[in-house]
């Protein structure tokens, strides 16, 4: 048995940031923590928060005001539309922003376009909380695409000027068709490439290793939009694709002697839960770990 893990599996940049934030508070701060929404999309680390203190709400209402003075709140990593920053400032809050700093630049391209009386069009999720906060710099008002067939089916104003966003861990290939057919309508657009140049390089790298091996081992929660793209690229090219949260969702009777495993994780899982699957694979007898070492992993 041989085992190849992916050299990008695992916490991103503005993950690591966002999730470090919040216990460097809790290490230095008496003041009671939030987080506007889970940290990140990864029940591990929301649970191990909440048992340290943090609580996860979805509105600043939700803190009692005789509490207000004592709390901090945290904005998640996926970022939150311009009102919630004004009501915090209105009620004269503690905030620390957690926001992904690509997700940020994000919120600064929409929120320009729009005060130029451009109309934005997003390509992403329409139900995951990056894409509403995006959608949350202009008014509310953005058109969200998510498929190739919702770009198709869209009426869309030929003499208006379009601002186009993706979300960051949006497949860059759905993307490219998507844009095709928008282009295709004749609309007079601006396109800003915003998709994270770490998920992009997670997803070719989920491609290329999807296709050299006997299994393929996806770790991430099952709420992570970017483990879910990765699943589905795995899925195209290897069958025997799983997904799993955590080793214990791993059936390891169903592996043999003479597989070949390739292991990916999504940019929201902890390197301890990637490292705890690595290394009970590369227990089972004769298992060649063809990677890097741990501590470089966990770096």
């Amino acid at each position: 048995m041989t085992i190849k893990c992916a050299d990008s599996a695992g916490f991103c940049f503005g993950v690591k940031r966002a999730v470090d934030t919040v216990y460097d508070l809790l290490a230095k701060e008496n003041h009671k923590v939030y987080t506007l929404g889970p940290i990140i999309h990864n029940e591990q680390v929301v649970e191990d928060l909440a048992s340290q203190g943090v609580q996860v709400i979805e509105h600043p209402d939700e803190i009692a005001k005789e509490d207000r003075s004592q709390a901090i709140l945290v904005i998640r990593s996926h970022g939150v539309g311009k009102f919630l920053y004004d009501a915090l400032e209105e009620k004269g809050m503690r905030m620390v922003d957690g926001t992904c700093p690509f997700v940020k630049k994000i919120h600064t391209i929409v929120n320009e376009a729009w005060n130029q009386g451009k109309s934005i069009i997003i390509a992403g999720d329409g139900k995951h909380p990056e894409v509403q906060g995006i959608n949350g710099w202009c008014g509310n008002t953005a058109i969200i695409l998510e498929s190739p067939e919702e770009a198709k089916a869209a009426v869309l104003d030929t003499e208006k000027d379009y601002a186009v966003v993706v979300q960051t861990t949006f497949r860059q290939s759905k993307f490219d068709d998507m844009l095709a057919i928008l282009q295709e309508k004749g609309l007079k657009m601006e396109i800003s490439q915003t998709i994270c140049s770490a998920t992009e390089k997670r997803q070719k790298e989920a491609m290329e290793l999807s296709q050299n091996v006997d299994k393929m081992i996806v770790i991430g929660d099952k709420k992570s939009s970017n483990t879910q793209k990765l699943v589905e690229i795995c899925k195209k090219n290897c069958e025997n694709t799983v997904h799993i949260e955590t080793i214990c969702d791993l059936v390891l009777k169903t592996f043999k002697k003479d597989d070949r495993i390739g292991i990916t994780a999504g940019a929201s899982t902890p390197p301890a839960i990637i490292k705890e699957v690595v290394v009970t694979m590369s227990e089972i007898e004769n298992v060649n770990v063809e990677e890097v070492s741990f501590e470089q992993m966990l770096e």
